[in-house]
């Protein structure tokens, strides 16, 4: 293969596995939802991971910076719940091909606040290094 053609071909499986991962940082304000669509097709593997970051390096995260989580599907299938936390990961193999959402919830707080979050999803090709983001146990009962 020339040297021309070899570049094609990677540059080829880099926008593949590029556009089957999804890394961004987003700020929420106070008693607001944000929540962000991924296109998975049936039977595609997808594990997610976020976290709030600490507007206060070296010290503890506050109590007000917690998030409330709801990953579904357009059909209104839940795949992911958890209240109240500053961090969390999910994983599993979605049921059926369509639009899947992450909706993260910042609870009311007076003062308003901004929660800033860092949030990765990956599916398909780009989730097959999933057990290094989500333990094995819990993908398990996930498949049950």
């Amino acid at each position: 293969m020339d040297a021309p053609a070899g570049y094609l071909v990677i540059l080829t499986i880099l926008g593949v596995l590029a556009s089957a991962s999804e890394s961004l940082r987003f700020d929420i304000q106070s008693s607001h939802t944000k929540c962000i669509a991924e296109d998975i097709k049936s039977n595609s593997m997808t594990v997610g991971k976020y976290s709030v970051v600490n507007p206060n390096e070296g010290q503890a995260l506050p109590d007000s910076h917690k998030l409330t989580v709801r990953v579904t599907s357009s059909y209104g299938n839940s795949y992911h719940t958890a209240d109240h936390v500053e961090s969390g990961q999910f994983a599993f193999t979605a049921a059926e091909a369509g639009d899947y959402m992450a909706c993260f919830y910042a609870a009311d707080h007076n003062p308003a606040i901004t929660l800033t979050v860092d949030f990765e999803w990956r599916t398909g090709v780009a989730a097959k290094d999933w057990s290094s983001i989500a333990k094995k146990g819990s993908v398990e009962v996930l498949f049950l």
